[in-house]
């Protein structure tokens, strides 16, 4: 089970960076401010997480090869990356997946170490979502953009606390066996978040 969260807490924040280092690039930052950008988007969330639940040191304090991984990739983004690089369709979409998968990741992660921790499962949900929607939210303040969370957009928020729920409620079917609650949990936000991008769907209130 260690090994799974570990996992799939890589893969989140390889995702999450990723999307953090594209819209620092077309910020036309230099590599300090991409690595910054990064690092917040990869971090953001799950820092927040570790610091509700009351678990110390952070995660990834805890695992120092987090930011060296994402200093790499920063640096790679100089080669592989103009400084300059446009929004159009094709990175637009990556951009979309990559923020989609990182929400789902992310949102299952921070649901399942808030019931590991104890918290009231109402809580743990809403502590997923925090651990999705945050990294999100500061890297757009910090590229001066309206963070998606905050906008009338395509669903987001929304969809890590669907995925959340569907953590939650799969535990107590399904308990001794992780993996049908971690896999569905970050499909269920994950292609709920492509479907509203897809189809433009929308809270109206």
């Amino acid at each position: 089970m260690d090994a799974l969260l570990k996992t799939i807490e890589i893969l989140g924040i390889f995702a999450f960076a990723i999307t953090g280092i594209i819209e620092a690039r077309r910020k036309q930052m230099d590599i300090i401010g991409t690595y910054s950008v990064a690092m917040v988007t990869a971090f953001g969330g799950g820092t927040l997480r570790d610091v509700l639940i009351n678990h110390y040191p952070l995660f990834w304090m805890q695992n120092y090869n987090y930011p060296i991984m994402i200093l790499a990739l920063a640096v790679l983004s100089i080669f592989v990356l103009r400084k300059s690089i446009s929004f159009s369709k094709p990175v637009l979409m990556i951009l979309g997946l990559l923020d989609a998968l990182g929400l789902g990741l992310f949102s299952a992660l921070g649901t399942s170490y808030a019931l590991s921790a104890g918290v009231y499962w109402f809580n743990a949900v809403l502590i997923g979502v925090i651990t999705g929607v945050f990294g999100g939210v500061m890297r757009d303040v910090i590229c001066n953009e309206v963070p998606v969370f905050f906008r009338q957009s395509q669903l987001y928020a929304t969809c890590s606390f669907i995925g959340s729920l569907v953590f939650v409620l799969l535990v107590n079917f399904f308990p001794g066996e992780p993996l049908i609650p971690l896999f569905s949990s970050i499909s269920a936000a994950f292609v709920l978040r492509v479907i509203s991008i897809k189809y433009n769907i929308q809270l109206k209130f």
